[in-house]
């Protein structure tokens, strides 16, 4: 778990990687929900306050909700996230919203129970009530309600799919939302004529709340055809009667412009941009300039890794575009797509942040006064214990010594087992946030 002590900094110079982590910290600190979402509560109704959410932030967001809201006023509802990431109760705060657990990225059964009570809460509602929706990313595997004609089973499986394919977050999103009965908007359009307001943590390139989480509470500019190209592209197959489904438009999603979202308001309480900068601000503090190149950087990990390599090794050897020392922040979301296995060798492990750390150190090639570090901000990559993982100088050189070959960890995707053994990786447990990806360059005079 992230400690919120973010006030002591490493001497970049001396404990390089100290300071990188001192970075992530700092970044996930600004994004943690009791800090940001005081500023964005409506006052009370007349009626009363139903909570629904979901996400891999729905411990910490329905935690922080508790303790702003005023206590004489009633408050109640469910909220689903990731297994483990019900972070510990402060002394004193009363439980007033049920939090519930399931399966991230694939979904579970768990998962689909909680959807279906959720829309259940949803009935009876009036005009006089209020539905504060608490929105994260993860949402839209914990958020699940298939389609009719259509599995969890189903679900599952296009899930995998999905994620193994190396589409983007909107082109998995897209289907996602014409999959399913909850997302897309029809969350909102269950809970009128209720007001709605949409407090969520963005994850995504661009903030679009569409895209967080499939968008459960606002309205969505994709369509069925969209999705049906998607499920094409990456050879994707649904039970025929989805299938029809989609073709006939029957499974199109509430659109912009549709009265069922008059009156209601969706806030961003934390963004990417905003924890790079903060993570900019700490590093300017300690006498080392920062560039933030992007919090929309979508692409292959390997490569994206590969491109980041590129400038840094033009900052190292020639001080250009950027003077040494420095700090090169990104973030985004990229993606990573799993290859066939050689035959005989072992399943690969890890995630987009380990993925962009072996592209990295490939392309690197060992280049003095580079060290680097990627990490998911909510503190898993991927399915694994660890946040990110660590690039040094003498990453290749340490493999090497060990007998690790990177080009075969490539070719399995297994930077779990590649940063695992050099004592590279970076393991913080659930940090009880989620503003995707970060990643930090330092670049030292060599």
């Amino acid at each position: 778990m992230i400690a919120s002590d973010t006030a002591s900094t490493p001497d970049p110079r001396h404990q390089p990687r100290a300071f990188l982590e001192h970075l992530y910290r700092v970044a996930v600190h600004q994004a943690l929900p009791l800090a940001r979402m005081g500023g964005h509560l409506p006052p009370p109704p007349r009626g009363r306050t139903l909570v629904l959410g979901a996400g891999k932030a729905g411990g910490s967001m329905v935690q922080a909700l508790e303790a702003l809201w005023p206590q004489d006023a009633p408050l109640s509802g469910l909220v689903v996230t990731r297994y483990g990431h019900i972070p510990p109760r402060p002394a004193g705060l009363p439980s007033r919203i049920e939090l519930v657990e399931a399966a991230h990225p694939v979904p579970d059964a768990a998962g689909l129970r909680a959807a279906e009570r959720m829309l259940a809460l949803t009935q009876g509602l009036t005009a006089d009530d209020l539905v504060l929706c608490l929105i994260s990313g993860g949402g839209s595997a914990l958020l699940t309600l298939p389609a009719d004609s259509l599995t969890l089973e189903d679900k599952q499986r296009i899930n995998r799919q999905l994620l193994e394919s190396g589409a983007h977050i909107g082109e998995m999103n897209c289907v996602r939302k014409h999959l399913s009965r909850i997302k897309g908007g029809r969350l909102a359009a269950a809970c009128a004529p209720a007001r709605v307001v949409t407090l969520t943590i963005s994850d995504v390139p661009g903030d679009d709340p569409a895209v967080i989480a499939s968008g459960p509470t606002v309205p969505d500019a994709s369509t069925c055809a969209q999705a049906i190209a998607i499920l094409q592209r990456y050879g994707i197959e649904v039970p025929t009667p989805v299938m029809e489904g989609l073709r006939g438009g029957c499974l199109e999603t509430p659109k912009p412009g549709d009265a069922v979202f008059d009156g209601h308001a969706v806030h961003l309480i934390a963004t990417p941009r905003q924890s790079l900068e903060a993570a900019a601000h700490a590093a300017r503090e300690a006498g080392i300039e920062a560039h933030v190149l992007s919090d929309e950087m979508e692409g292959e990990s390997r490569e994206v890794g590969k491109v980041h390599a590129a400038l840094a090794r033009a900052v190292a050897q020639h001080g250009t575009p950027f003077a040494r020392p420095c700090v090169i922040l990104s973030g985004g979301e990229t993606t990573v797509t799993v290859r066939a296995r050689p035959a005989g060798s072992p399943k690969g492990r890890g995630g987009r942040a380990g993925e962009f750390c072996m592209g990295l150190a490939g392309a690197l090639m060992g280049q003095a006064g580079v060290w680097a570090l990627a990490a998911d901000t909510d503190g898993i990559d991927g399915v694994e214990d660890n946040a990110g993982a660590f690039v040094a100088p003498d990453t290749l050189t340490r493999a090497q010594s060990r007998g690790l070959k990177l080009s075969d960890h490539l070719d399995r995707n297994d930077a779990y087992g590649f940063f695992g053994a050099l004592d590279d990786l970076l393991v913080t447990g659930p940090t009880h946030t989620n503003v995707n990806d970060f990643r930090a360059l330092l670049v030292l005079p060599a």
